[in-house]
């Protein structure tokens, strides 16, 4: 919910799991960099791992009350890492009943970002907890959505923000996006333009590669001028977009993307660039809706 001062607060879905801390804690800086008040929200389901009771008796009134009381805890303890970690940050919460995708959906109504967890278990092989919100909420979240994987990556000096240009509107809207990202920690960046040539090739490869620079100097054109303590570099560079953004990613502060890109259809809600990189990439994801 919007606070009395109409600032929109940074929202993050709590995990029960008390090791998975990087979302929590990548809310909880960009909280105290932006001045925004922090909202977390844990959403009611199965206890696991260590939340669960064994004391638990075969009715539903009290199982459901061991669930709320699990679900406090989680808050609970969430709220005393924040408080340990940044204790200048204005905290709610709420432990909510249904799907954790609709819950955060609905918080995206009016927050400034939506944050969650999740992590790989290779380089070749990817996954989501069944319990996953991540896929659902940046296909339709009313806000950016940042996926912040376990476990943490290494990053690279001079720090830096990737964003992904393709011309479209939700791109525009990553750009600025990531703008603000770096500014806010004093990082450069780098928009690049994946140019993927299509199976067939092109009749003239030079005059693709000038229309994809062309594109690409018009979106950041401008953008320099609100923040410009922010290093840009631009370039294009040809390859399949997924694979060039995760590499051009690995070591960097996040990558910034359109939740869909060129060629998006109704009914795509989430562009496959999108997808790609939410499965593949190594540092923290933003998708921008437009």
């Amino acid at each position: 919910m919007t606070g009395a001062d109409g600032r929109r607060p940074i929202v993050v879905g709590v995990d029960a799991d008390p090791e998975k801390r990087l979302a929590l804690s990548w809310a909880a800086d960009e909280a105290q960099r932006r001045g925004l008040p922090l909202r977390l929200v844990h959403a009611q389901g199965t206890p696991t791992g260590g939340y669960r009771s064994g004391e638990v008796r075969p009715s539903w009134e009290e199982w459901n009350r061991e669930l709320h009381g699990l679900g406090d805890r989680v808050l609970r303890d969430a709220v005393s890492f924040v408080e340990t970690r940044q204790p200048t940050v204005e905290l709610s919460t709420l432990l909510a009943e249904g799907e954790a995708a609709w819950i955060l959906h609905e918080e995206t109504r009016n927050a400034s970002l939506v944050v969650v967890g999740s992590w790989h278990l290779s380089r070749r092989r990817t996954l989501f907890s069944a319990a996953s919100v991540a896929l659902p909420l940046a296909a339709h979240a009313a806000c950016p959505v940042v996926v912040v994987p376990e476990p943490e990556h290494i990053t690279q000096q001079p720090a830096y923000f990737v964003v992904g240009v393709d011309g479209s509107e939700h791109s525009a809207e990553a750009v600025n996006l990531a703008m603000e990202e770096a500014a806010l920690r004093g990082a450069n960046l780098r928009a690049l333009y994946v140019w993927h040539p299509p199976l067939l090739g092109v009749l003239d490869e030079h005059a693709a590669l000038g229309e994809c620079r062309r594109v690409l100097a018009e979106t950041v054109a401008g953008r320099t001028e609100a923040h410009p303590d922010v290093e840009l570099h631009h370039e294009v560079v040809r390859g399949h977009p997924v694979d060039v953004l995760t590499q051009a990613s690995e070591h960097a502060l996040g990558l910034v993307v359109g939740s869909r890109g060129r060629g998006g259809f109704t009914g795509m809600m989430l562009g496959s660039v999108s997808q790609g990189v939410l499965h593949h990439a190594r540092c923290p994801v933003i998708t921008v809706p437009a």
